[in-house]
């Protein structure tokens, strides 16, 4: 039963997304959607476990949402034009439709009007279908402060008639870093997931690939959006091999390469080159990901990886776009071309974090430092989430280290 309970959350949640964006643009109304979608899904929740998911069960959500928009709308007694809002939900609900009403609502959940922290908020509730607790956890907030911000949120999207459609091109510029942004941290969200006990969320990840491939779709001769695909498309590719048959941690060193999808190799290229191309080979922070991940995708073996390369790539993406992890993935590329001092040095200047320890311990290590090494690994298992697949494979190699001590 608990299994069944999980496969019917995760189908309400990927499915309820869809449905609300329709119910967005059909209702005008942000909070009314949610409402309605939410009892949705409490009905399929409460239905679903005893008679099995419906054979079409986004078909089974939006019949019901519907129903219950039109019960709220009739319950508050409004009349007038949401009662022609309510006649008009009985004919909605075409894939198309569909497809365009999740772009609006990714450009709506951007909007410039609303604050950065506010669209990850805004986004991560209305297509992670995230709870406000969980939000907290991913804002290093509260809950209350959380489910205030999606509030104001809300209201200020009604206060400033913030259109809900996919802006005219002359708006594109402002806008489309942003929803670039939440379709790769949802992508993220998945690949490297902060909690739990498993490595990745399969179904997350796949649901950030179909949003970048909207987006691609509709706007194919931006270079951002289709650089975005790129990454997420050579990122997926070598997820079949990160996890061996017992569920843990394979290395980039150790992964089987025949289990990488070629396919998505090879149109991850592609891609980048076309993005390459459109943007005059000046690489913006997503161009440089992909084109790093394509240097080790390109390569028969760990060995023939081209290190010097991904140093390079790494140098401008750390000047394009700063941040600790591009600053520790270049100190680990940087200690494969064999320079430990240079790779000690920059990673002194990085502020300390599970993975930095956990780099820390691997380089010590490499200059015989078994000691250090290993309370290195300690100290990154010390800060690290406590059911993490990345905390069993940190303690094999803090018992490795052990056990080369003298």
């Amino acid at each position: 039963m608990d299994e069944l309970y999980e496969v019917v959350a995760e189908t309400v949640r990927i499915q309820g997304t869809r449905i609300l964006a329709t119910l967005i643009r059909t209702l005008g109304d942000v909070q009314l959607a949610e409402d309605a979608v939410q009892e949705a899904a409490l009905a399929a929740l409460g239905a679903w476990p005893v008679t099995g998911v419906p054979p079409e069960p986004r078909a089974w959500l939006t019949v019901t949402a519907r129903r219950k928009a039109i019960d709220i709308i009739r319950r508050e007694r409004a009349r007038g034009p949401k009662e022609r809002d309510s006649q008009a939900l009985l004919a909605f609900q075409d894939d198309d439709v569909v497809e365009d009403d999740l772009l609006r609502l990714i450009f709506t959940c951007c909007h410039p009007a609303l604050s950065p922290t506010t669209r990850v908020a805004l986004a991560l509730r209305t297509l992670c279908g995230l709870t406000p607790a969980q939000i907290a956890g991913v804002l290093l907030t509260t809950e209350v402060a959380a489910t205030k911000r999606l509030v104001r949120a809300r209201q200020k999207i009604a206060a400033a008639r913030i259109p809900y459609r996919v802006p005219p091109d002359a708006e594109l510029p402002d806008r489309l870093p942003a929803v670039c942004a939440v379709v790769h941290s949802l992508y993220t969200a998945g690949h490297a997931p902060a909690e739990g006990d498993a490595a990745y969320d399969v179904n997350l990840c796949t649901e950030a690939i179909r949003l970048a491939e909207l987006l691609h779709s509709l706007l194919p001769d931006q270079p951002t959006p289709t650089a975005v695909l790129a990454l997420l498309l050579l990122t997926e590719a070598r997820r079949p091999a990160r996890v061996d048959d017992d569920g843990q941690v394979v290395t980039l060193d150790l992964q089987d390469r025949t289990r990488w999808d070629q396919e998505l190799i090879t149109r991850g290229i592609a891609l980048l080159n076309e993005s390459l191309e459109r943007s005059d080979r000046q690489a913006d922070a997503y161009q440089l990901q992909a084109a790093i991940a394509a240097e080790h995708a390109r390569v028969p073996s760990y060995n023939a990886t081209d290190w010097h390369e991904i140093v390079r790539l790494y140098d401008l993406l750390v000047a394009v776009s700063p941040s600790p992890a591009a600053e520790l993935a270049r100190v680990v590329a940087i200690a494969e071309t064999g320079d430990l001092d240079t790779a000690f040095k920059l990673l002194d200047a990085i502020p300390p974090s599970s993975r930095r320890h956990a780099v820390r311990g691997e380089l010590l290590a490499r200059r015989a430092q078994y000691a250090e090494a290993a309370d290195e690994l300690q100290a990154a298992l010390d800060t690290a989430a406590p059911a993490h697949p990345e905390r069993a494979h940190r303690e094999r190699r803090r018992d490795y280290f052990r056990g080369l001590m003298p």
